[in-house]
């Protein structure tokens, strides 16, 4: 497949094909003869993976230990737990502090005239 099918049939854009291919994500492709990139079956499987766990939300350092375990057979479940877990531990705590952002923006929000006055709480804040 050239770029534009492989990133149609993985979901993932051509130029973030070429960016994971830059870090190291995705082996270089296979170029033909006259210099258009070609992927197989198993780079668009690699590409799918990439895709689901950014979708996930997993960091580029994580996929790539997601990455390296899945094409362990040999691999311990327990390192994929780990990671999973660890993902998990981060996201809680975006969570939490997304949480407290919504609860400040509403109390700024609720003191706001949101009329013809300059005077703004929520400006007020984000000056500090």
């Amino acid at each position: 497949m050239n770029i534009g099918q492989a990133a149609e049939a993985s979901g993932v854009s051509a130029k973030m094909i070429r960016y994971y291919e830059n870090i190291g994500l995705l082996p270089e492709a296979y170029r033909s003869a006259s210099g258009y990139r070609k992927y197989s079956a198993a780079d668009i499987h690699r590409l799918k993976f990439v895709r689901r766990a950014r979708d996930f939300g997993f960091p580029m350092a994580q996929i790539v230990e997601l990455l390296a375990l899945w094409s362990d057979r040999a691999r311990p479940s327990s390192e994929v737990k780990r990671i999973a877990l660890a993902h998990m531990d981060e996201l809680d705590a975006k969570i939490k502090h997304l949480r407290a952002l919504q609860k400040s923006l509403k109390t700024l929000a609720s003191h706001c005239h949101g009329d013809e006055r300059p005077d703004c709480p929520i400006l007020e804040e984000l000056e500090h």
